[in-house]
């Protein structure tokens, strides 16, 4: 659990980095791209090429296209739409899921899992229920998105970790090779040449968020995933939401209307507690 409370604190930042000063100045396409190749540049020394078998060197590719590869093309843009806090929130679908995939792979459904989804987007309306709007609504449903890829990355790679040992830090440059390609074909469609970074800052939260934030902080996280349950992992992915919104809060002083963003928050909280009903008494 130490694992994913420390990268939790390291990514409370990211989401302020790339909400205030990355987005609407910087190509996100260039953004995404430069953060996953500065991490596959780190790990790609330690890579056991012989070692590795090739169905999980090419299962790990396929989990860090989807994790953080298609991952990073949904999130990035969110904040086009949203505001940090908005984004923030909205990652709160994330734990129902992993839950709900894992159960899949399992080979169960349980549709109970809709009224959670509906819950949440009541509390989706509330936050912005008095200025409601095309784009918002556009912002909410890539950050669905965004949570989708990462769900399904952590179970897949929770799932391969079960089936095979994996020594992390020798296998783990697949995951970001998976993702490079993917981040690499996406810039070359849709990238723009024209909004490269041009400040010096702006190049360093770049270089942060690629070294840092993504090869420390994905090794890491992965790592803890394998090293708890579904059910504490479902819950970890909501404790950056808390963190992340008092960051940006209190550090880059940005304000929120707190009255209705409380109340949505208090109602998407209400379908995780109605997610965790059926998790620990209903099966």
């Amino acid at each position: 659990m130490h694992h994913l409370i420390f990268v939790t604190l390291l990514w409370a930042f990211s989401f302020s980095l790339i909400g205030v000063y990355l987005a609407g100045s910087v190509d996100l396409w260039f953004a995404a791209l430069s953060r996953i190749a500065l991490a596959t540049l780190v790990f790609l020394p330690f890579i056991r090429w012989q070692q590795t078998a090739r169905p999980v060197m090419f299962r790990l590719m396929t989990i860090g296209a989807i994790q953080i590869g298609a991952m990073y093309g949904f999130y990035y843009h969110a904040f086009v739409f949203l505001t940090v806090p908005e984004v923030l929130l909205f990652t709160v679908m994330t734990p129902v899921y992993i839950t709900l995939l894992n159960d899949l792979f399992a080979k169960r459904f349980n549709a109970r899992y809709l009224l959670v989804a509906l819950i949440a987007t009541l509390g989706a309306v509330v936050i912005r229920l008095t200025t409601p709007n095309p784009d918002f609504w556009l912002g909410f449903m890539v950050v669905q998105g965004a949570n989708l890829c990462f769900a399904l990355g952590q179970v897949l790679y929770k799932r391969l970790a079960e089936q095979h040992a994996l020594v992390h830090h020798q296998c783990f440059g697949f995951f970001f090779i998976g993702a490079l390609a993917v981040s690499s074909l996406s810039f070359a469609l849709f990238g723009d040449l024209n909004r490269l970074p041009s400040t010096q800052l702006q190049w360093g939260i770049l270089i942060y968020l690629g070294l840092i934030a993504s090869a420390l902080g994905y090794f890491i996280w992965n790592k803890g995933v394998t090293l708890v349950s579904v059910g504490a992992l479902a819950v970890m992915n909501n404790v950056l939401i808390p963190a992340g919104i008092l960051v940006n809060i209190l550090i880059w002083n940005r304000t929120a209307d707190l009255v209705s963003l409380g109340l949505g928050s208090a109602i998407i909280f209400l379908a995780l507690g109605v997610n965790h009903y059926f998790d620990t008494r209903l099966r």
